[in-house]
């Protein structure tokens, strides 16, 4: 098993609420940082499209996720990943291929609030970046 230092995995359920906030913050907050550490987002049963209320969320905090698609969870996604960080979903068979799991079970729900979801997310993504296993 390969793992890139510093490569954080977020998995929902759709891949395109939860997960791709926390990527999409994460990558910020590192690039600000100047740390190399850098995030993606997948789905175990991914949608179709963001919705809408997410890509307008994240474009009225200044990242445009407009066109983009979430993505399906893939062995190597997990395989490649330090930490994989899962909202409320099951790696299943995967999850014996991740060296590290973190649940994230008990953020609000984006479809009901997401300025609050978006919060959580934030202040959890901002105590990750200060792991050490994720390089400096």
């Amino acid at each position: 098993m390969v793992t890139q230092q510093g490569k954080v995995l977020f998995v929902c359920l759709h891949g395109s609420a939860k997960s791709l906030i926390a990527a999409e913050y994460f990558n910020r907050l590192a690039a600000t940082r100047g740390l190399a550490a850098r995030a993606t987002s997948a789905g175990t049963e991914p949608d179709d499209v963001i919705p809408p209320r997410v890509t307008q969320g994240l474009r009225d905090d200044g990242i445009d996720v407009a066109g983009r698609q979430p993505s399906r969870l893939t062995p190597s996604d997990v395989e490649g990943a330090t930490v994989v960080v899962t909202f409320a979903c099951d790696l299943g068979e995967l999850a014996s291929r991740a060296p590290r799991i973190e649940r994230w079970d008990d953020v609000p729900a984006v479809s009901e609030d997401f300025k609050r979801a978006r919060d959580v997310i934030v202040a959890r993504v901002a105590g990750l970046l200060e792991d050490p296993a994720l390089g400096r």
